[in-house]
């Protein structure tokens, strides 16, 4: 299902890949992963990658997606030498303009001391790892903060539209993806990254509903 928000168009093609489309036609995705994709669109202007995980960085996926000239722009700690691509890399912390687009880096990361790690107590996501991405395109802010938990620094983030992971157990939960959407205030909350796997299973109608008792809106696509 694609959602609407001033000119432009989500649609997520299942787990944490997302499709956007701008009133002039031209195509955002993140994070592509073949296992969720129909065919290879191939319409890709822009590709962005946060992190090397399986279902996040896939080099077929990103063929698949992208057009002839794409720029795709990776997470600098990515090895992206099996890629058959110039690729434009993304720092850890930072601000840089990918394809005219402005591009706003920052850490994510499951908490050491938190909920989210392995049997042997280390996170799913290390520091250093991941990056969450604010997107600047046709003069909305779009945030991915991508596999991580709620943490300190995203208190000060603000966006148009937030697409969170909802699906716990590698990332935060839909609770706490609540309180960190109640923190970014967005008009638009679209939710990613839940119900793939047993593991990120969730109750994502809950999550709708403890938002817009807030008057927050929140879809799912």
């Amino acid at each position: 299902m694609a959602i609407d928000y001033d000119d432009l168009t989500f649609e997520r093609l299942g787990h944490a890949s997302i499709r956007i489309e701008t009133g002039d036609g031209t195509v955002v995705y993140v994070d592509p992963w073949n296992d969720v994709l129909d065919g290879q669109p191939g319409d890709g202007d822009v590709v962005f990658v946060t992190h090397d995980d399986f279902d996040h960085y896939d080099p077929g996926a990103i063929e698949a997606v992208a057009g002839d000239d794409a720029t795709v722009a990776v997470f600098e700690a990515v090895d992206t030498t099996d890629l058959e691509r110039d690729v434009v890399s993304l720092p850890h912390e930072g601000e840089t303009t990918v394809a005219g687009i402005d591009v706003e880096t920052m850490p994510a990361y499951n908490d050491p001391d938190g909920d989210h790690v392995d049997e042997d107590g280390s996170p799913f996501h290390a520091e250093g790892e991941v990056i969450g991405l604010v997107l600047e395109i046709d003069g909305s802010s779009v945030f991915f903060p991508s596999d991580t938990d709620f943490l300190p620094h995203h208190e000060s983030v603000s966006a148009d539209v937030f697409v969170p992971p909802i699906g716990g157990h590698f990332t935060m939960d839909r609770h706490e993806a609540a309180d960190f959407a109640r923190a970014v205030d967005p008009d638009l909350v679209l939710p990613e990254h839940y119900d793939t796997f047993e593991p990120i299973e969730t109750d994502a109608e809950a999550f709708v509903d403890d938002l817009e008792a807030d008057d927050i809106r929140v879809e799912l696509f």
